[in-house]
């Protein structure tokens, strides 16, 4: 079958999100101008319809403005700007008015525009009958995982009646109260499920990559039953009192090991699959390239380990990566500064956390030896480490990574040593670009960009799904429903090996396996920590596992960015003080919101 012109051209080389949606189809027009009916009639306009429908996707790549919180309100970030909502919030101006970042009514207009194009597309008699049962099947894809976000971000929401009804319709009209966090749980996974068949099974081939697939799917059933199993929403005591206004609970209060089963199976399922595998390059003497290996995993286009991608282009929010994580001597804004916490999450070289007594880790001195990595006089708090620690943190007398071209020296010159000290090159001054925490997120960063005044940003795909997350799903819930199965080893070591560190097991070149359940759930919500890192994760991990009360209020730490020298810089000082509330384990939900449906109750403290 000959694939559609308007998805090559919309979904892939041009950019989703620079769509403008479809409410131009829905207003009022003169008579010489296209109808609503006229979209269901042509199959370009019905094909806009739904490219419109995946504009609802959010970008998860620009932690700065309204577009995404989810880095700037956990513990791995502090967005150096204070006039930014994240710093008001995390310093606890944050009350059930506030606004910012509230998708609630984002997603249902997404959820109700799918919904409509489900129904109406079968009047379309240009489109043949297979693809439009694919069409379909996207849409419900589309529409369950608007569900899943507002089921992570709120807890339990509305579920909509299937009526064909227009997507601009007030929701008001509705008064429906909240299904339970269980039965949500469920209707997502049901049509999930029903629209697994029609969608295609494999990655196929470039013009098809930015749209739903069997994988894609699959993901986001992964995802959900994990977060499910999880203690925040399987038998949490601290919701008794959650109840909708006829007195129903919406979270249960009875914990179920088997939801953690139904969380292994799914993202089993998906492992199980051919078209995907962990990204690896690979030199055919030396063997695995770790450091371009890890760095490809989002600059290489629609590699093996990408499940789910949206295309952008250089003007999108992608650019917002390499303005934000490049240091201020080569034009960027050292502006997403790592938290201390996150960069002692890191493990050492030998495959040890930094607190071990056999990790070799110390903060007295500072290293006579240049590397690749770093220059001579960098602290020993930063030799010694993983992989993955310098490919994703930036820190001081760091060596940049950018083509040689792309430092301020000129072509062939060497790489620029990044001074994060006060009147260092990329430290403090009396602009505003440099990093509040002594630290810089490269980790997606790429490479190829030049950024600046005369810069140049890199095309790339931001990759929303991928396999490392489901092997990290896999591990956890087949610890938390089958401890001791071999599958929870394997799997963490697939991710350790090709991060270039010392695998778990018995015997010289391993490290010590965890002795029992709970040491492998400190070890596998470690390395989640580790793997997964900026990828906007770990707000919804630790408020999962329930632990935000411990990770997200009080003093945060850095380096202490007032000091003038690299001696004196190298001393943990405290940034900001974060306040967090038992309330924010849930999103506020807005009264106006909850003014338009007497049947919707808020969330508990709000």
């Amino acid at each position: 079958m000959k694939r559609n012109i308007f998805f090559k051209t919309v979904l892939v080389i041009a950019v989703i999100s620079s769509l403008s949606g479809c409410k131009k189809f829905l207003d009022q027009v003169p008579d010489d101008r296209q109808t609503i009916d006229d979209v269901f009639k042509k199959r370009s306009e019905s094909e806009k319809y739904l490219a419109g429908v995946y504009d609802y996707i959010k970008s998860n790549s620009d932690w700065n403005t309204a577009n995404s919180p989810w880095e700037g309100l956990s513990d791995e970030i502090d967005i150096t700007y204070n006039d930014y909502p994240t710093f008001a919030m995390n310093t606890g101006n944050w009350d059930k008015n506030r606004g910012d970042y509230n998708y609630w009514t984002h997603y249902y207009q997404g959820i109700r525009r799918a919904s409509y194009f489900m129904q109406r597309i079968p009047e379309n008699l240009e489109i043949q009958p297979e693809l439009m049962t694919q069409y379909i099947a996207e849409a419900r894809v589309l529409r369950a995982y608007f569900y899943s976000s507002i089921l992570a971000q709120y807890g339990p929401f509305i579920v909509l009646p299937e009526t064909v009804i227009s997507p601009d319709a007030d929701i008001s009209i509705f008064s429906i109260p909240r299904s339970s966090y269980d039965e949500c749980v469920n209707y997502i996974i049901a049509e999930l499920e029903k629209a697994i068949p029609d969608l295609p099974p494999g990655r196929g081939s470039v013009i098809d990559y930015g749209r739903m697939k069997r994988a894609t799917a699959l993901a986001i059933k992964s995802r959900t039953l994990l977060y499910a199993a999880s203690p925040l929403f399987n038998g949490n005591a601290t919701y008794a009192n959650f109840k909708n206004p006829d007195g129903k609970i919406l979270i249960s209060q009875i914990f179920d090991v088997n939801k953690w089963k139904r969380a292994a199976d799914a993202a089993k399922e998906l492992i199980d699959l051919p078209d995907y595998s962990l990204y690896r390059e690979v030199d055919p003497i030396t063997g695995l390239k770790v450091y371009e290996s890890l760095k490809g995993i989002f600059i290489k286009a629609w590699n093996s380990e990408v499940i789910f991608s949206r295309y952008t282009k250089s003007d999108d929010k992608l650019g917002s990566y390499d303005q934000n994580g490049t240091p201020y001597v080569l034009g960027g804004w050292s502006s997403w500064g790592p938290t201390q916490t996150a960069v002692d999450a890191y493990f050492m070289a030998n495959g040890l956390p930094k607190d071990d007594p056999n990790s070799q880790y110390t903060e007295i001195g500072f290293t006579n030896t240049a590397t690749a990595q770093y220059a001579a006089g960098t602290s020993n708090m930063y030799v010694g480490r993983e992989p993955r620690f310098y490919n994703a943190i930036t820190f001081n007398l760091s060596k940049w990574i950018n083509n040689s071209s792309n430092n301020s020296g000129g072509t062939g010159s060497a790489p620029i040593t990044i001074q994060m000290y006060n009147g260092g090159n990329s430290g403090q001054y009396n602009g505003r670009n440099w990093s509040r925490t002594g630290y810089c997120v490269r980790k997606h960063v790429n490479p190829n960009s030049k950024v600046g005044s005369n810069g140049n940003i890199a095309d790339r795909p931001e990759v929303l799904f991928r396999l490392g997350e489901i092997y990290l799903n896999y591990a956890e819930a087949l610890n938390e429903y089958n401890p001791g199965n071999p599958d929870i080893k394997k799997y963490i070591n697939m991710i350790r090996e090709r991060a270039g560190i010392p695998q778990y097991g018995a015997g010289a070149g391993f490290v010590p396996e965890p002795a029992d359940p709970d040491a492998w759930r400190v070890a596998i919500r470690r390395e989640r920590r580790v793997e997964l890192a900026f990828e906007c994760h770990r707000y919804f991990d630790v408020r999962r596992w329930k632990i935000a009360d411990q990770t997200d209020g009080g003093p945060f730490y850095g380096m202490d960015v007032n000091a003038t020298t690299t001696a004196a810089f190298t001393k943990r000082t405290v940034f900001e003080t974060r306040v967090f509330l038992p309330r924010n384990y849930l999103w506020n939900i807005l009264p106006s919101e909850l003014n338009k449906n007497k049947n919707l109750v808020g969330n508990p403290g709000w």
